[in-house]
């Protein structure tokens, strides 16, 4: 019903007019051309209020508030009903909307749909969840309309889409790509076969939660990518989506996937981190194209784009929503979801599970405590997972087997350790690898170390950390092979702390959270090569970790090891560092769960108010850089121009995203002005003019005068 009457507006002939002169694939788009007869989504939400309430009385006109959220938002999304939509259908305007559309004599087969019965009882998750089933509902109309308009401007694209595997010829590949791995009888080789096994055993259990706790180095990113299309395969799931906690490591995962696809092709699955997403009001026919609606078997992205769609108002990110259902999602490094949304992603995961045909796998070294907890303080309560299922047999056994490492701890938590001397201890060391919390430290840090001394942190486009990890492992393997006696020092934000293969005999951790010591020591000794042990030193920098969770998680670190003699990988510490480290902190910092609850009289819920507040990243808003990488193995001009001729198209800004850089919008306001940047034809992206000096080959996007920490991310 959404789908025949959200364009009941476009009935009217002012705007058939207005359309028909206007000769423009943007003319339909409402907000790109002020005036009364441009507007269109109005009157099919007042219809659905007006017919339903004659066919069903209060009952119908309860329900048709459903259908107005969706036509009404199909353009500018969805609304708060309150001090939103609710004023914007009382308009005359909107009225008159409505009554010029019926003059025009739609149809009765437009106007008089049979057999709809509006029964509210049976939304899935009952009120708790009616906004994720409203959301569910807005992205198939909106994506119908979006594929919709594709087939008219462009005949070929829909078959266009229908290149991809299915997830029965993936599955065979995988496993013949797995058999034919020549693979070392090692002892950590074994291990993996056998978590692999595990993983492949398990995938025939019902859908639902599981928790995949394997040790850093346990090869967990391909079982549990054999587990998810196993479990596709038994349960006839639609696609798996992976989701990855930093944007910095997600090229390194999309990678390995298609290595291990290599025989299907180049087009096995998609890729999608670009936060360049279009405002409503810069939308145009093309923008939406650009967009991704995730129709694809695999899709690897971004906690980012996976939570915050999920609580989206915006047309381009809700798109995709209704092709989760009957997915398996795989949540790497699921310590890192966020905490300050940590209630309603729980919330909403649980929803999935339950109603929506979906399987999620929480993949970690380090499994927080997401079960449900009471607290002293009852609003502090947490409600968890339900009913998550392991699927290792015996974590602790494989733990204690593939221990690698000592772990050093400082002789007291309140003595921080000059960054001299850091580096001094840093430059004894043949090869080693120094993690520190923000992008500011690494570079003070760097200052400090000998020439040669490599660099990894965010302020890097993909590309550019792609061939400095590339380079690192390359070195690691010839300096184990003798065929390299230079000395390798590397320092890095923590970005590498998730999914990057690498493997140092001596790391250094900067004090911060237990699963960020847990998982620095997974860089360390992580394929057991070494005589003896590998050594991972913690220490106390000169500058505290940033205020916020960053802070609360290395104050939950010093409480759960208040001694030096603990050792901080022992699996029994993990639950209770996670129990405190979710009591101190607000797990629903900006109210989500309460606009988002529907008032039973009027269906009134906050859309709009939930998705402004519902941002993953912490910082001020921000804007993608395009730089230009010296390195780049495209030809960057030639991408930009080809944007600037024709627009958005996918496969472009899945290039692009490879040398994209995230800054703070009023720093690259700043730069435009200083003509270091430019913009370009899609909102929120800027462009690296030919400057000298602005993107440096070590260190990534830089600008004198401006400070370091305020160039957005910590990492």
């Amino acid at each position: 019903m959404a789908g025949l009457w959200h364009d009941l507006g476009k009935f009217r002939a002012g705007f058939q007019k207005y359309v028909r002169l206007a000769d423009n694939p943007d003319a339909h788009i409402e907000g790109k051309v002020i005036g009364r007869e441009k507007t269109h989504s109005a009157a099919g939400a007042l219809w659905a209020m007006q017919r339903l309430e004659q066919t069903h009385g209060a009952p119908g006109k309860l329900a048709a508030r459903v259908l107005a959220y969706l036509i009404a938002g199909h353009h500018s999304g969805l609304a708060d009903w309150n001090d939103g939509l609710e004023q914007r259908l009382a308009d005359p305007d909107s009225l008159k909307e409505l009554q010029e559309s019926l003059g025009a004599n739609p149809s009765d087969e437009v106007l008089k749909p049979d057999g709809f019965t509006p029964d509210l009882r049976r939304i899935p998750g009952g009120a708790d969840g009616f906004a994720l089933w409203v959301r569910m509902l807005f992205s198939c109309l909106v994506d119908s309309d979006f594929l919709d308009t594709e087939a008219h401007f462009d005949a070929g694209k829909p078959a266009r889409r229908e290149g991809f595997p299915t997830l029965a010829q993936m599955r065979d590949a995988f496993n013949a790509h797995m058999a034919a791995l020549p693979v070392a009888p090692t002892p950590v080789n074994k291990l993996r076969a056998d978590i692999l096994r595990q993983c492949r055993a398990q995938a025939a259990l019902p859908p639902g939660f599981f928790s995949l706790t394997v040790p850093t180095g346990g090869g967990k990113t391909l079982s549990s990518l054999a587990f998810a299309l196993e479990h596709a395969q038994a349960h006839g799931k639609r696609r798996i989506v992976y989701a990855i906690p930093y944007t910095s490591i997600i090229e390194q995962t999309a990678d390995v996937f298609r290595n291990v696809f290599q025989a299907l092709g180049d087009e096995v699955l998609i890729e999608h981190h670009s936060q360049a997403d279009a405002a409503e009001k810069d939308e145009t026919a093309r923008s939406r194209l650009a967009c991704e609606n995730w129709d694809a078997p695999l899709v690897v992205t971004t906690n980012v784009q996976l939570f915050e769609s999920l609580f989206a108002a915006k047309t381009s990110r809700c798109r995709k929503l209704h092709n989760l259902v009957g997915s398996v999602i795989v949540l790497d490094e699921a310590q890192q979801l966020p905490p300050a949304f940590l209630q309603p992603i729980l919330d909403v995961l649980n929803l999935l599970v339950a109603h929506y045909g979906v399987t999620v796998v929480l993949c970690t070294a380090t499994q927080p405590a997401l079960g449900s907890t009471d607290y002293f303080d009852a609003s502090k309560n947490l409600r968890g997972l339900h009913n998550v299922r392991e699927i290792i047999d015996d974590p602790d056994a494989l733990f204690d087997a593939l221990k690698r490492v000592n772990v050093q701890l400082p002789p007291d938590w309140t003595t921080p350790t000059p960054w001299s001397d850091i580096a001094a201890q840093l430059s004894a060391e043949d090869c080693v690898l120094a993690i520190v919390n923000t992008r500011k430290a690494a570079r003070e840090l760097q200052r400090l170390m000998p020439e040669g001394t490599l660099h990894l942190s965010a302020l890097m486009c993909g590309a550019h950390r792609k061939d400095v990890i590339a380079h690192i492992k390359e070195r690691l393997k010839a300096k184990r092979e003798g065929r390299d006696t230079r000395p390798l020092r590397v320092v890095s934000t923590q970005l590498v702390e998730a999914g990057v293969d690498i493997d140092f005999p001596v790391v250094y951790r900067a004090l911060a959270g237990l699963d960020s010591i847990a998982q620095a020591a997974g860089r360390c000794n992580r394929e057991g090569r070494m005589q003896g042990k590998g050594r991972v030193v913690v220490f106390v920098p000169p500058e505290r970790p940033p205020k916020g969770h960053l802070e609360q998680a290395a104050q939950s670190l010093v409480r759960t090891l208040p001694s030096a003699n603990l050792d901080p990988l022992n699996r029994a510490l993990f639950d209770a560092y996670f129990r405190d480290f979710y009591h101190a902190v607000s797990l629903d910092q900006h109210n989500v769960v309460n606009l988002l609850k529907v008032q039973s009289h009027d269906l009134a819920v906050k859309f709009q108010s939930a998705a402004k507040v519902f941002k993953l990243v912490e910082d001020e808003a921000s804007v993608v850089v395009v730089v230009r990488y010296p390195q780049a193995e495209d030809d960057i001009d030639s991408l930009l121009h080809r944007l600037a001729a024709k627009g958005p198209e996918r496969w472009l800004m899945r290039k692009l995203q490879r040398y994209t850089v995230n800054i703070r919008e009023k720093v690259a306001l700043r730069m435009l002005g200083e003509g270091s940047l430019k913009t370009s034809v899609v909102p929120g992206m800027y462009l690296q003019v030919d400057a000298a000096g602005l993107y440096d080959p070590c260190l990534g996007l830089h600008l004198e005068g401006i400070p370091i920490d305020a160039l957005g991310y910590v990492y």
